[in-house]
């Protein structure tokens, strides 16, 4: 029903492990490709052109709704919104186009933005979201999105920083920006998303009721600012990393067209956070640009049961979430759960490990294909359908890009040998790299060495042109001399059958400067073992994986491990809490 808006080596090991019963492992279902023939196939066909003028609205968004008019495109929604409470709304391409038409006359008329002009966006997963970034483009509207967990002292430096004039929130960050909006001269209209009204705020819905529901998209050059992200290093304040129109509109064509491999028939649930760029990536672009529907779940926190319940229950054919989330799936009995319309897992925003990868093949008969991308970038690297999955690597280089890896001068090394992950810029700067970090040449001009762009990570680059993950440059563990990547030994942590999740970090040590310390999350079936052996057994295990001197010295058990909205294990906040740093 619709309704309206309201190194290397020990890598390559075979994984053996498994909790699940031989009666419970699934038939694996071969994935084939719908928008290419392999590998190769892609990087031949992958030659976006890059027009003087684009807009997402206008040339992607009102196309899909001018085809389905005409009955060429399949019968599903463009957008899919339920929540726990049975609530469910479902809007055609042409619906979003009315409705991100109204708002668009909010914010042109009523709230006299102008383009380029910059607005905050902070709202949770819910429809509204999704019409603010429409009708942001049809108005040349920079748009900032930021995650419902930030503080009134994040609010604030957004605000200063980024000199946006409006926010759009709801009615549990209203508080926080009062706190601060006297501090924010720039700020000039508060729009909040809620049934009540608010003193000193215009009430969304009550806005867009009167209004016209025609509007004429505004003409953006392709590098016309787009949208800019705050993103947050291991040192100082978060960046403002700036995209522009055709950078995500265009370029994020990669991500939707060979790595999702959506078509006009298939519903993508993607479960990140509305503040950060993999949102923007999986839940807007990628999936539009091939007309395929976004489903959403509103959940107020990730449960496992829930996420489960819903891929058995709607015909979900496509699922993106992060490998924390996997990790959480594989615990629960999801052999008895029968997905009937899901045919493609894929995963972002950290590395995963090869032993959940095994387990929810085994229980779902499906793969998962990693991604690898940053804030500042669009897919740099994959797995794709009708390759060769290799556990433990993240694929191979995304036709957007000629990855390398470097040394710090910027040489591109040998095949095999570890380095900086990196994006060639030159003699041409790909066109879906970030813009900049607006306000800040000098952070921007660090990013690169040479020709070439550096992520921040390091990693490996096999014989095969498979890229391998080491750890970000500043989580590498330097101990007597030996360099130590913590995710492999997180591999061989939780291969054992007392780890449910771990994180690893370097610890100061008198002797080696500093060594490996696990921290470790139980299983519920080991909570009550004796911990002086499990932390014995635990080293003998990482021992026996991989190489002798990678094992952790130290061992601490933790209920949690602490992490980002979108599920990112927050390395660099254990190892401060380990350097004293807090």
């Amino acid at each position: 029903m619709r309704t309206s808006i309201n190194t290397l080596p020990s890598q390559y090991r075979t994984l053996t492990r498994s909790r699940l019963t031989a009666s419970q492992i699934q038939r694996h279902k071969a994935s084939l490709p719908k928008n290419f023939s392999d590998y190769e196939s892609i990087k031949h066909d992958f030659n976006p052109q890059i027009p003087e003028y684009f807009n997402f609205a206008r040339d992607v968004m009102d196309k899909w709704a001018e085809k389905e008019k005409v009955g060429q495109r399949a019968a599903t929604p463009a957008l899919w919104w339920v929540n726990d409470r049975k609530q469910e709304i479902q809007w055609s391409f042409e619906e979003l186009g009315f409705h991100s038409r109204k708002l668009a006359n909010v914010l042109s008329g009523l709230c006299q933005l102008n383009m380029r002009d910059r607005l905050f966006l902070i709202l949770p997963r819910i429809p509204e979201w999704w019409l603010v970034n429409i009708a942001c483009l049809r108005t040349g509207t920079v748009l900032l999105p930021g995650t419902s967990q930030l503080t009134a002292r994040d609010i604030l430096h957004r605000l200063q920083t980024s000199g946006a004039k409006c926010i759009i929130t709801d009615e549990s960050i209203a508080p926080l920006v009062e706190d601060v909006a006297s501090q924010c001269p720039s700020l000039q209209s508060k729009i909040l998303v809620s049934n009540r009204n608010r003193d000193g705020w215009r009430n969304l819905g009550d806005l867009m009721n009167n209004v016209a529901s025609d509007h004429e998209c505004v003409e953006t050059r392709s590098d016309d600012p787009m949208t800019i992200f705050f993103t947050s290093g291991t040192t100082g304040l978060p960046k403002m990393t700036q995209h522009s129109h055709c950078s995500y509109g265009i370029g994020l064509t990669v991500n939707g067209r060979y790595w999702l491999d959506l078509t006009d028939q298939d519903v993508l649930w993607n479960t990140s956070d509305t503040g950060w760029a993999k949102s923007a990536w999986s839940s807007v672009y990628a999936p539009w640009i091939q007309g395929a529907c976004v489903f959403i779940h509103h959940m107020p926190r990730f449960d496992s049961s829930t996420v489960l319940t819903t891929l058995s229950s709607y015909p979900i054919s496509t699922f993106c979430t992060a490998p924390t989330a996997y990790r959480m799936l594989v615990q629960e009995d999801v052999a008895k759960y029968k997905f009937k319309s899901l045919q493609h897992c894929l995963c972002a925003g950290e590395p995963i490990n090869p032993e959940v990868m095994k387990k929810w093949r085994e229980a779902t008969g499906l793969d998962i294909y990693e991604g690898y991308g940053q804030t500042e970038t669009v897919l740099v690297a994959a797995t794709f359908k009708g390759m060769k999955i290799k556990p433990g690597s993240f694929g191979k280089a995304s036709p957007a890009y000629d990855v390398q890896v470097v040394d710090d001068d910027g040489a591109v090394l040998p095949r095999g040998e570890e380095g900086n992950l990196a994006i060639r810029v030159k003699p041409l700067k790909p066109f879906s790299l970030f813009t900049e970090y607006t306000g800040d040449p000098v952070k921007t001009e660090e990013c690169y060495r040479g020709d070439f762009y550096l992520t921040g990570d390091r990693g490996v680059m096999d014989e095969d042109g498979y890229l391998w993950f080491v750890g970000r440059a500043d989580d590498v563990i330097l101990s007597a001399g030996y360099r130590i990547g913590p995710f492999e030994v997180e591999n061989a942590l939780i291969e054992h059958e007392a780890v449910a999740e771990s994180a690893v970090v370097g610890s100061p040590d008198p002797i080696r400067g500093e060594v490996v310390k696990a921290f470790v999350v139980l299983t519920p079936e080991y909570r009550s073992h004796d911990k002086e052996q499990l932390v014995k057994d635990l080293k003998t295990h990482v021992k026996k994986m991989t190489s002798p001197y990678k094992y952790p010295r130290k061992v601490e058990f933790v209920e949690q491990l602490p992490k980002t909205i979108s599920g990112k294990i927050r390395r660099v906040e254990l190892r401060k809490r380990e350097w004293g740093q807090i």
